[in-house]
């Protein structure tokens, strides 16, 4: 047992050097990982912790934010966000959030499986945060869903939606990013549910690093304005 522990203690004590020598040079890295379940300490929060030990191992700061039981209303598609950056609807917490996810450095998304998709308070959430559409391009991001026994794949794809979207660069990892459980306790015993969540986090610190990195050296692609179309037809 010991034997089996020790690599990993080794190798998280490494990693906390690491992260003191980058804040020791001013490097300052952050990511928001927001927790759309109602249930505070539920599964989701368990996959977000796992994710957010490798993140804080490789000296970025994590902060988790608990969205699923706020009074959040959905977007009503005015538009207005679209030249200011925020939305028109200021009582409840998008706003704040809106500012934070613009200075981050990466992105987690971590929803529970209600009816086959995204919990409806995370949905509005979601649609609102992301809908203004500016300063997002090349940041790092995630997408985590969970359940009892199915539904995972269609929400999962619905969360990689809003990442894409915005130009979010989408971390790799070694599986679906799903975990099955219908309380923490269920979801610890999900040993692979549990390594995919670590190997999300130890890939996002990778890929944020690797993005900072590429834009001291390189300057992102220009599109030039964005062209839509409307398909009506008279």
């Amino acid at each position: 047992m010991a034997a089996t522990g020790w690599p990993k203690r080794a190798e998280l004590t490494l990693n906390c050097f690491g992260a003191i020598l980058l804040k020791l040079k001013g490097v300052f890295m952050n990511v928001i990982a927001f927790n759309g379940s109602p249930h505070k300490d539920g599964v989701i929060n368990t996959s977000l912790e796992l994710i957010a030990e490798e993140l804080r191992g490789a000296g970025i700061d994590v902060e988790i934010a608990q969205i699923g039981g706020e009074s959040i209303q959905g977007c009503t598609g005015c538009g207005a966000c679209r030249g200011k950056g925020i939305c028109r609807i200021d009582n409840d917490c998008v706003n704040d959030y809106r500012k934070k996810i613009n200075s981050s450095d990466g992105i987690v998304l971590g929803s529970p499986v209600y009816y086959g998709g995204i919990a409806g308070t995370f949905k509005s959430f979601l649609d609102r945060l992301f809908y203004p559409g500016q300063n997002l391009f090349w940041k790092a991001g995630a997408s985590v869903a969970s359940c009892r026994r199915t539904g995972t794949m269609a929400t999962f794809q619905q969360l990689n939606n809003y990442l894409t979207l915005a130009g979010i660069v989408i971390t790799p990892t070694v599986y679906w990013n799903v975990i099955h459980g219908n309380n923490k306790t269920e979801a610890a015993e999900d040993a692979e549910g549990v390594y995919t969540m670590r190997a999300v986090g130890k890939n996002m610190a990778w890929l944020i690093k690797a993005l900072n990195a590429a834009k001291q050296t390189s300057t992102p692609p220009e599109l030039g304005p964005k062209v839509r179309t409307n398909f009506i037809r008279i």
